[in-house]
């Protein structure tokens, strides 16, 4: 099966193989089906689908970057989502890994323009994707946008927790990568001592946002999204929602400093549609997704760039 475009979903449930190739410049889609380590409200695993779902509703243009996805051809494919088996959660969850290091492992995503986003499934998914950046990119910025530090060396015995998703990142980072994290707002006394220390965390918007902007224009940029980062008012249908959360447009004026960074690629987790019956947090994550899309497509001089499959 060959891949397909976000805004033409008539075949959600195809699964990214060795068919699925990534072998042009462009914005690649990949779902990743999990949600094995939730502690409290599941039904992320249901979240690549449901962004495809609704896609079919969503306009292809963005009035605050100015492009049309499809008018202005951008190349963006969708893969599916990961095919993966295991008796339990824990075998599930390093089959899923090796599907995606089977699809991405011999790329060179600076070389050829490809960029790649990662669709969750809860946060714990977004460590592979994360790893592979970090592996390509010697001096990466990992933004972190979150209710909850994620900094936790486990949680409840399992290693590779929602919970521990920083915590498992840092373990792979060298001497010049960096880490931001904005939008915290839940964690121990000792993940809110380490990030002080280390001086991770953001705790004005005005200064994440002149924080981002400081970022030389060559560094390369990882945006690594929780939905829990929005209020639970504009986006409930999420595991662990936390009062106090920000707005979509302070998303925006982050995206609006990206477009002219570096900005390589990212992940969008945590949706879980069926808390929401409403289906208002699955358009809202949908619409998060497209400005996603098109900031990368901004700054990797996409626009225009569409290639024939």
């Amino acid at each position: 099966m060959g891949t397909k475009n976000l805004n033409q979903p008539d075949e959600l449930y195809a699964y990214a193989n060795e068919k699925n190739s990534i072998d042009t410049s462009g914005i690649y889609l990949v779902g990743f089906e999990f949600d094995g380590t939730v502690c409290f409200r599941k039904g992320a695993c249901l979240g690549p689908n449901a962004f495809r779902e609704v896609s079919e509703g969503i306009e292809a243009f963005s009035p605050y970057l100015g492009i049309d996805l499809e008018e202005d051809h951008v190349p963006l494919y969708d893969l599916g989502n990961l095919y993966g088996e295991g008796e339990n959660q824990s075998e599930l969850y390093l089959s899923l890994n090796d599907s995606f290091n089977h699809l991405t492992n011999e790329l060179d995503l600076e070389k050829n323009n490809q960029r790649l986003i990662t669709l969750g499934g809860e946060h714990s998914i977004s460590l592979v994707a994360i790893q592979k950046y970090l592996k390509q990119y010697a001096n990466l910025v990992l933004i972190h946008l979150d209710a909850h530090a994620d900094l936790r060396d486990g949680y409840l015995g399992n290693y590779y927790s929602h919970a521990s998703i920083i915590r498992r990142s840092l373990d792979h980072f060298g001497p010049e990568h960096e880490l931001i994290q904005y939008g915290i707002r839940s964690g121990t006394r000792e993940e809110y001592d380490w990030m002080h220390e280390n001086k991770s965390i953001c705790l004005r918007r005005s200064d994440f946002l002149e924080r981002i902007k400081n970022i030389p224009n060559d560094v390369p940029v990882y945006v690594t999204l929780d939905l829990d980062f929005f209020d639970p008012s504009y986006l409930p249908g999420t595991g662990t929602p936390e009062a106090g959360g920000e707005d979509f447009h302070t998303y925006i004026s982050l995206l609006k400093i990206l477009k002219d960074k570096k900005f390589v690629g990212g992940d969008i987790v945590e949706l879980a549609p069926e808390i929401d019956p409403t289906n208002n947090s699955a358009v809202f994550a949908t619409k998060v997704l497209r400005e996603m899309i098109c900031t990368l497509a901004i700054s990797n001089d996409l626009v225009g760039a569409s290639n024939e499959r």
